[in-house]
């Protein structure tokens, strides 16, 4: 499957622009991910991309996140490490390959990044800084759905959680103007 063909599939089936933009918030961590860890960009953006394909199909009823997923990529010519890659960032297959864990915590830190991003004083992605994020990290009524220990399972892996942080920001600050921020 294309980007392009990922994007087509993926983007109608969000009515909400926001949730829309997650999934291309963690495509851009995951492309920065495997570019920095000497990855495939593209095997990895697509898992950002599709990881939450089913999302508004499947909100009432999260043990099936993921699932539908599957189904709907069956259909199509989706590597079966991407798709276990998106079973996995919900708990539905286990965390064995490096994608599978960076997906797991590339998912939570675009929420902190944006939350971040509207508590800054400009209010610019591209105004964020790692270390404002980190500060905002630490506080715990801060954003909380950022799951942490999601987070902080980059240091599980290789990266402090500084330099994810820092990885997942210039990501998401190169689609800054597609994200709105």
């Amino acid at each position: 499957m294309t980007r392009q063909e990922a994007y087509d599939l993926v983007r109608p089936r969000f009515s909400n622009n926001n949730l829309f933009n997650h999934v291309l918030a963690v495509e851009a961590v995951m492309r920065e991910l495997a570019d920095h860890l000497h990855q495939d960009v593209e095997t990895w953006g697509l898992a950002g991309l599709l990881h939450d394909l089913d999302y508004e199909e499947t909100v009432n009823s999260p043990e099936r996140h993921t699932l539908v997923t599957e189904e709907i990529l069956r259909e199509y010519d989706v590597a079966p490490e991407i798709i276990h890659a998106v079973k996995s960032h919900n708990h539905l297959a286990p965390l064995d390959s490096l994608m599978d864990k960076a997906l797991y915590a590339a998912d939570p830190v675009t929420g902190l990044i944006v939350a971040s991003t509207f508590m800054h004083p400009e209010r610019r992605l591209n105004a964020v800084s790692t270390e404002f994020v980190l500060r905002r990290f630490k506080e715990k009524g801060f954003a909380r759905g950022a799951n942490r220990e999601q987070i902080r399972s980059c240091e599980g892996w290789g990266l402090s959680l500084e330099s994810f942080v820092t990885i997942a920001l210039a990501g998401m600050q190169k689609i800054s103007t597609q994200l709105g921020l």
